[in-house]
């Protein structure tokens, strides 16, 4: 056979083989992807030279042990030795291939080698981003990797040869400075079960960020990604291939669309719209606040009747329990007439997790509502924990949290009809002090009992009944002006594909709401605020025996 055949028979089968041979003879997995490259790359030179090969295992297993040779000379040579010098002058030695320009299918063949080179060589691969794209320190990286900053910088040395597939397509001058990228950072917000898959979780570089910016603006190739952000392409493709994919290859950041461009998959508003979608509903906030100031007085008896299962109940901690629900019952209206007016025709898309987000514009509305479900506790068959967080509360507990490991939580559970001090451990007395700091409990002479709202599990439906009553037509006709605004910005703003994922647009457009709302009413002295933050205020549970 042909010497130019060669590349037809790498494959990943060989790939394994090869990378087989050089793990038993090198000390650790990134030696082994070093030894491994260097001899695939003798074989692309090797394909690329006339002359004919009547034997193909042979000859590449010649090859194989050649390259051994010299990489275990060099080896001995620096074995005492790692590259100390300044890391921004490591990209300046790399020089272009000896490969020239082949055929089309020469040059197809090539891509997919050099795809296969750049898996395995992906402990350099990621140290070149974080140095040289992410603009991250030495010792930042050492960090990040476990590692030692030595390492760190042996990698960064050892992986200019490793860059093999676009430097014959770029100038030197690209290599020879940093391509650290501006910073640019999402507020992402997800809804649902995040356990399914959270896509956010790969896109925690500044790499990923500028790709999924782009994309955002219009669908891009790997190609045209990596001339915009003079990136090689290799890096692109692997990284567009994370963010499409996400945590369980069925839900990512980015979408890969028919013509094999890559699309955002998620509704992404840029500083602009965010701000002219905030707007709209900020204007509203005097009318929203004092219709809600109003109703919470003409409706105080009737919060003050629910029938709580503590042993006294304060007022300021039913209205932190109903303020979430309450100030987003504008948005809810809202949302409702654009569902039935303008985006009756949108199919609502399914899935068990969410997100949508805004470029980062130095407001951030850090609201949220998480719960955690128990059994067999404490006494009570099932338990229901819930508690909000904004900028005026800090956050208990997250979803998924584990109730049977949490002694504070168990004995506001104990507490809810009184506990005797005198009959408690020492350790649960510790228990007790510090569930009365984060306020789970109160003391009253020598018997503890549960401070956070507990209600029975049979009357949940009807918790917050009374403050659904602001659903009533108390927003109407602000809400329908609102709404024709919001529709035509949703329309100008999100892409065609995404359009039944509108509503997140208009989640997004709402989130000074809930803030401002509770600003106002903390200087109408209506609600207080907990000391440092934390305390019953938003936390409340149901419980069932």
């Amino acid at each position: 056979m042909k010497k130019q055949e060669l590349l037809n028979y790498i494959d990943d089968e060989l790939l394994d083989k090869l990378f087989g041979f050089c793990y038993a003879r090198t000390n650790d997995s990134y030696e082994a992807q070093e030894l491994c490259s260097d001899i695939i790359f003798n074989l692309i030179k090797a394909a690329h030279a006339d002359g004919d090969i009547t034997s193909l295992y042979s000859f590449v297993w010649r090859v194989a042990r050649n390259v051994y040779a010299d990489f275990a000379d060099k080896r001995r040579q620096q074995s005492d030795r790692f590259y100390e010098g300044d890391a921004k002058e490591l990209l300046e030695t790399v020089a272009a291939t000896d490969i020239d320009e082949e055929a089309d299918e020469d040059n197809e063949l090539l891509r997919s080698v050099y795809r296969r080179i750049a898996f395995l060589t992906k402990a350099y691969r990621e140290v070149m981003i974080m140095f040289y794209i992410d603009g991250l320190s030495t010792a930042e990286i050492a960090k990040h990797q476990n590692t030692s900053e030595g390492a760190v910088r042996q990698r960064l040395f050892s992986a200019r040869q490793k860059i093999k597939s676009e430097v014959e397509k770029m100038t030197v001058e690209t290599y020879n400075k940093p391509l650290a990228l501006d910073k640019i950072d999402f507020v992402i917000w997800g809804t649902g079960n995040p356990r399914w898959n959270d896509p956010r979780n790969v896109c925690t570089r500044m790499f990923s960020n500028h790709i999924v910016w782009l994309c955002h603006k219009k669908p891009r190739s790997a190609a045209e990604i990596a001339e915009e952000l003079n990136v090689p392409t290799v890096y692109v493709e692997e990284e567009l291939e994370i963010l499409a994919k996400g945590e369980n290859g069925k839900y990512g950041l980015l979408r890969r669309m028919d013509n094999g461009k890559y699309a955002i998959n998620f509704v992404l508003l840029d500083k602009d719209v965010i701000e002219k979608a905030n707007a709209l509903y900020t204007e509203q906030l005097p009318k929203i606040c004092d219709i809600i100031a109003d109703y919470i007085e003409v409706h105080k008896k009737d919060y003050l009747a629910f029938p709580y299962l503590n042993k006294k109940v304060d007022f300021n901690l039913i209205l932190w329990q109903q303020i979430f629900a309450m100030s987003h019952i504008f948005a809810d209206r809202v949302e409702e007439i654009l569902a039935d007016k303008y985006f009756s025709h949108a199919e609502k898309v399914e899935r068990p997790f969410s997100v949508f987000g805004y470029v980062d514009n130095g407001k951030y509305y850090g609201a949220g509502w998480d719960g955690v479900a128990a059994q067999n506790i404490c006494g009570f068959s099932e338990i229901h924990l819930d508690n909000i967080y904004i900028a005026r509360i800090k956050k208990h507990f997250g979803c998924g949290h584990d109730v049977a490991n949490d002694a504070q939580l168990q004995l506001a559970l104990r507490a809810i009809n009184g506990l005797n001090v005198a009959e408690l451990s020492e350790k649960e007395k510790e228990h007790a002090a510090k569930a009365i700091e984060v306020g789970y409990l109160y003391r009253e002479g020598d018997v503890i009992y549960t401070k956070i709202l507990v209600n029975n599990a049979c009357d949940n439906k009807k918790l917050f009944s009374i403050s659904d009553g602001l659903k009533n037509g108390f927003f109407d006709k602000d809400a329908e002006a609102v709404a024709e605004k919001i529709a035509a910005l949703i329309n100008k703003a999100v892409p065609d594909y995404l359009i039944g994922e509108w509503e997140y647009a208009n989640r997004l457009a709402g989130l000074p709401i809930l803030d401002s709302v509770v600003e106002v009413l903390i200087e109408k002295g209506i609600l207080t605020p907990p000391e440092d933050g934390i305390g019953a205020e938003g936390c409340w549970m149901n419980v069932a025996k």
